[in-house]
């Protein structure tokens, strides 16, 4: 069942519209805010073209020679045939389409007499002066000149469709750009638009906050590999001593490696063509969720001493495989409507909907490996294995570090959200999803180092008869049998039965017999 859901999410993202700097209008509708029915058509941060190549407005060739642009690209609004009539003898029925640099917003709307503040030019406005009514109100920008900018498609008498002019606008200041489409005419709510925009930055068509991220995965790649390296040529030069817990962590290296090559080629496959490649993104997505779920899992099961205080999970296995299964699901949802899905028409109560699943149960996965890791460490302090419990030290020590600068992270992470509500830091945004790489990698690599394969790896094996290291145990004396004055043993008992009650005794001695059993 959870399969077929996880199957039916993915093709209904695949098939819809995703994020893109080739913004395609289909299917959308205004909003009515104010006294303004508003469609948003895009945002996007973009670095300034070179002065060389900035070239003119009306120029139709400036996409071929500018480094930065956004362009227009057959845009059609239509009126539905059933409008009546008055609207089609209506001249004056026009969208408009304003562009602005974020740092220019105080420059739109205005207000008569200091009221509310309005859009679109009131009759109020339009007596001062100010505006032509039925118009979008702004003022010429002070810092940026020429910006603001509004482009007009009219309605001629009783024609249904209304053609923007297929343009370019170079872009010559770095910054972030906003795009609505603005009409004025509450006759015309049931508006349809079609055709698309591209946008443009000197690198390609990635977006500015996105364009770092492709050079990151490129250099999270290469440490991937060497990591790999490292890791396989420990494990081939100690392949008959290696455990299944190294084989674990064989599979998460593996699938990291991927995970990042994946997301490396979808980034220059999107910044080539401006549109996502689907097909590479939802693997990259998958290949990340089951790497993030084998971590998860093999953290806990290490938490619990799989393969160093016990050979079994026993019991616990179901609950780990269903708690590992839930938050596979839970994730892989959550990263593919962010990655796949039309990101900006996420109401933060929808978005929240996906996302507490996922911090619920990453906490739990926390909590989890914590109680299991005292107890662990409480059972090796007990049997005296001062080797082992010298890496149990160390991981318990790297596990703390990476929670307490997680909760950090997110704190700022939360504090750099609310207080860039317009995307003003869009230069800086990539580092957010970055730091959450570096921080999994950088665990990755302190187990790696800590459960290396070694010609040494079974002494931190589980070995049912004998609970103490070789290099720290501690010689259980066995007193020799009694010999009568004839030379006769007192026992009766024969050798194999005496071993068996020795190895019971220091069986008893750890105390753990209950629970082997249980295994």
């Amino acid at each position: 069942m959870a399969a077929r859901f996880l199957l039916a999410v993915a093709l209904a993202l695949l098939l819809r519209p995703g994020e893109a700097s080739v913004h395609e209008y289909s299917g959308l509708s205004f909003a009515n805010k104010g006294n303004a029915f508003i469609l948003h058509a895009g945002s996007e941060g973009l670095y300034a073209a070179s002065p060389a190549n900035a070239t003119a407005e009306d120029d139709e060739d400036a996409a071929a020679v500018a480094d930065a642009f956004i362009r227009f690209d057959k845009i059609i609004f239509r009126r539905p045939e059933d409008a009546t009539d008055s609207v089609k003898e209506t001249s004056s029925a026009k969208v408009q389409v304003l562009v602005f640099e974020i740092e220019d917003r105080e420059m739109i709307g205005g207000s008569a007499y200091g009221g509310q503040k309005a859009i679109c030019c009131t009759s109020d406005l339009a007596k001062l002066g100010a505006c032509t009514e039925g118009s979008v109100i702004y003022r010429p920008s002070q810092i940026n000149p020429g910006w603001p900018k509004l482009f007009v498609a009219s309605f001629d008498g009783s024609d249904l469709i209304a053609t923007l002019p297929s343009r370019t606008i170079p872009i010559t200041k770095t910054g972030m750009y906003n795009m609505y489409f603005i009409h004025c005419d509450p006759l015309l709510g049931s508006l349809e638009i079609e055709g698309k925009t591209i946008w443009k930055n000197p690198t390609g068509y990635l977006p500015g906050r996105m364009a770092p991220l492709k050079n990151f995965f490129g250099l999270m790649s290469l440490a991937f590999v060497v990591l790999g390296i490292y890791w396989f040529y420990q494990y081939m030069k100690s392949w008959r001593e290696v455990l299944p817990l190294q084989n674990c962590i064989t599979l998460v290296i593996t699938l990291g490696m991927f995970e990042m090559a994946l997301w490396y080629f979808e980034y220059a496959e999107f910044n080539e063509t401006g549109v996502r490649p689907k097909g590479i993104t939802f693997w990259a997505v998958t290949f990340g969720t089951v790497k993030r779920t084998a971590a998860e899992v093999i953290v806990l099961i290490v938490s619990m001493g799989y393969g160093v205080v016990t050979p079994t999970l026993g019991g616990l296995t179901s609950k780990v495989v269903m708690l590992g299964g839930t938050f596979f699901l839970a994730t892989e949802i959550l990263e593919l409507v962010e990655n796949l899905g039309a990101v900006n028409d996420l109401s933060g109560k929808a978005r929240l909907f996906l996302v507490y699943p996922v911090a619920i149960l990453d906490a739990a996965f926390v909590i989890w490996i914590f109680i299991s890791l005292a107890k662990t460490i409480g059972k090796l302090q007990a049997r005296r294995l001062m080797a082992k419990l010298d890496i149990y030290r160390r991981f318990a020590i790297a596990l703390i570090v990476s929670v307490l600068v997680s909760v950090g992270w997110i704190g700022y992470e939360i504090y750099f959200k609310s207080t860039d509500v317009f995307n003003e830091r869009w230069q800086c945004a990539w580092i957010i999803p970055a730091f959450w790489h570096v921080l999994s990698f950088s665990l990755l690599c302190v187990i790696c180092y800590l459960w290396a394969p070694s010609q040494n790896s079974t002494r931190f094996s589980y070995d049912a008869n004998k609970f103490f290291d070789r290099k720290d145990n501690l010689s259980l004396i066995r007193p020799a049998p009694s010999a009568s004055k004839n030379g006769w043993s007192l026992s009766s008992a024969p050798p194999e039965a005496k071993t068996t009650k020795s190895v019971n005794t220091v069986t008893d001695f750890d105390g753990d017999d209950e629970e082997n059993k249980r295994e």
